[in-house]
């Protein structure tokens, strides 16, 4: 990875590590940890989990993620951010942003470009008891498209999934099935993926395994990858998080690695 790549990736965790910083200073004047409801983070994992946040409160899941050796770029730096809402235990509306990527290819020189923008809702179809899972369906719609290279998972303009989440004995369980509709120059094509993720903790450290498959029907291939990742929570409501990823086929990318945290707001919106 050149100079320039490193110390933009070390800037952009410069910036998350001090907005980790700036919630927990903050926190100081939120309610009393008791007053507070957990966090239910979705990253770091490729899987979404089918449960969703606490009703009527912001949540926001913040990273950086760096890649290297891909079939669009040689290395790629983004900051992304998901803002996610729950308006009551079945019923959650989202936006996914990533205001800034860096990316180089080849010789070329680099370029910055936002990144893509999408918007999306998730619903609860049944709720989990014991060894009952839940189960949730997802859509989302891209609204902004942008120029930036994409990862080996490739850009869709919209997608649906079924979430499964459960837990057995102290493993947690999430699986995703999706299908997506990826465009090229006015064609379209359908884009199937499947991912596992399972998790356990390990005293206060969560360390999640994630195996998942995404066809590239572009490229005829597939992407195939390997995730490992630990997470901490500094409050119930903050978590933070760090890890790895592996590409396992020729089109996959080759290594990726993130960091960042989710925020939970401590203030509800609106009172039951």
């Amino acid at each position: 990875m050149s100079i320039s790549v490193r110390n933009t990736h070390f800037c952009c965790a410069c910036v998350l590590a001090l907005s980790v910083a700036v919630t927990v200073v903050k926190a100081d004047d939120d309610p009393s940890p008791t007053d507070v409801p957990e966090a239910n983070p979705a990253r770091p994992t490729v899987s979404t989990p089918a449960t969703l946040p606490p009703a009527g409160y912001i949540q926001f899941e913040t990273g950086s993620l760096g890649a290297t050796t891909s079939p669009e770029f040689t290395t790629r730096v983004g900051v992304g951010n998901v803002t996610k809402l729950a308006v009551d235990s079945r019923l959650e509306f989202f936006v996914q942003t990533e205001p800034y990527v860096h990316s180089t290819f080849g010789s070329t020189p680099a370029e910055i470009h936002p990144g893509e923008v999408f918007v999306g809702t998730q619903v609860v179809a049944l709720q989990g008891q014991e060894a009952v899972p839940t189960i949730s369906v997802s859509y989302i719609r891209r609204l902004y498209e942008s120029p930036a290279p994409e990862l080996d998972l490739g850009t869709y303009r919209q997608s649906g999934a079924i979430l499964i989440s459960n837990d057995m004995r102290r493993f947690h369980v999430d699986s995703n099935f999706i299908v997506l509709e990826q465009t090229d120059g006015g064609v379209r094509r359908a884009q199937l993926a499947q991912t596992l993720s399972v998790s356990h903790p390990l005293g206060r450290f969560t360390i999640a395994g994630e195996i998942w498959h995404f066809t590239q029907p572009f490229l005829r291939s597939n992407a195939v990858g390997l995730l490992w990742a630990v997470s901490y929570p500094l409050r119930r409501n903050l978590v933070v998080d760090a890890g790895f990823d592996h590409g396992l086929t020729s089109t996959s990318t080759h290594w990726e690695s993130f960091v960042g945290f989710t925020y939970l707001l401590p203030k509800k919106l609106w009172k039951d």
